[in-house]
């Protein structure tokens, strides 16, 4: 369903209301669906009922709840969830097998652009880690959106920038030009700390994730394995995606992208997710779609801004949103894999795709094994 197609059902559910005596109003000619804003959920969202409560008479709330009843009972609709004042938050059947199948084609790529763009960026940045490193990364995001990328250093990089941190930068000094290039690549210094002794994976992450204009932290935080590190929960998320794969293919069965159907709760003080037949009081994996369905915009964002803070942040999203719905991928003791069982393990290879894919750009392995 297209988003002219879903306007279109959203002003049949509005005009059945009217029909039905339950709204006493004009139907619009036309209403916009979007994509979901901060705090809403779903495929696409429309503030339909705020725009209808004030000649309804009703609070947007109610006029919200009445639509809604309408929209899940119509075909191709999975579900409608009102949220904030009344917006209608519409998620759509078919689109979660549509976005894994579409991970799994494009694997790390996912989010690249299919073709060169043509253009030429070039980054200059001062004789500093932090800079150095920072340009590294902005240059394999800008190259991923199919710009051309030429590097720079205001003095040659320290040997170990290269041989611990794996940066590469093409030129040094001032380089030849009808004018001096600006530095364009300037977050704050990490000096005076020495981000080397952490390693390639976590001196790059500390380096990288906290937004250009904070302070990075250069401290040992990074290299423990517990939840409290982000880094190890994104590179623990992925392992765990792919100790999954290992798995089901000893119990016989592969990733096949299609509906997982699948309600899940988080009990409390647990990190363990069991299905809606077990526990009432459910979530989908509506968040979980939504970050692997963001994550081109999230790249061409970072790209646009030189930012590659935004691209960590968002893998520390996806793996928040792909750790709790790991524990059920599987089937559970006498349980034999189903068809369910398939699409949740696509689409736990999407997001560990996903996973992979992002830290490859930021220059960070991720391990099969962890």
């Amino acid at each position: 369903m297209t988003p002219v197609e879903l306007s279109r059902t959203v002003l049949r559910a509005v005009r059945r209301a009217v029909d039905d005596g339950e709204l006493d109003v004009a139907v619009p000619g036309r209403t916009s669906v979007t994509p979901p804003g901060p705090g809403g959920c779903g495929d696409y969202a429309t503030n339909v009922a705020l725009q209808l409560a004030r000649p309804a008479g009703q609070p947007p709330l109610r006029v919200a709840e009445i639509l809604r009843e309408r929209l899940v009972r119509t075909d191709g609709i999975r579900d409608v969830v009102v949220t904030g004042p009344g917006f209608l938050n519409i998620s759509l059947r078919g689109t979660e097998t549509a976005l894994v199948r579409e991970i799994l084609l494009s694997g790390h790529r996912y989010g690249h652009a299919d073709r060169p763009t043509g253009r030429l960026v070039q980054l200059h940045a001062p004789h500093e880690v932090r800079a150095v490193v920072v340009m590294d990364a902005v240059a394999r995001i800008l190259r991923s959106q199919g710009a051309l990328v030429r590097t720079s250093c205001a003095g040659r990089p320290e040997p170990e920038w290269a041989d611990i941190l794996g940066v590469d930068v093409d030129a040094y000094g001032t380089p030849d030009a009808p004018a001096p290039l600006d530095v364009n690549v300037r977050p704050v210094p990490a000096a005076p700390a020495d981000p080397t002794p952490l390693g390639r994976d976590a001196a790059r992450w500390a380096l990288l994730h906290p937004a250009l204009h904070d302070r990075p932290r250069i401290t040992a935080d990074h290299l423990v394995q517990r939840e409290s590190n982000p880094l190890f929960r994104v590179r623990y998320a992925h392992a765990r995606t792919r100790a999954l794969t290992r798995n089901a293919a000893d119990l016989g069965f592969h990733a096949e992208p299609g509906d997982p159907d699948l309600h899940l709760q988080v009990l409390p003080g647990t990190d363990a997710a069991v299905p809606e037949t077990v526990v009432q009081g459910t979530h989908d994996t509506t968040a979980l779609r939504h970050t692997l369905a963001d994550h081109p915009r999230i790249l061409q964002a970072a790209a646009a801004h030189h930012a590659p803070d935004r691209l960590a942040r968002h893998l520390v999203t996806v793996a928040d949103a792909v750790l709790p719905f790991l524990a059920v991928v599987l089937p559970r003791g006498a349980e034999k894999p189903s068809a369910a069982h398939r699409a949740r393990l696509a689409l736990a290879e999407a997001a560990g795709a996903v996973l992979a894919g992002g830290l490859s750009l930021l220059g960070i392995d991720a391990p099969e094994h962890l």
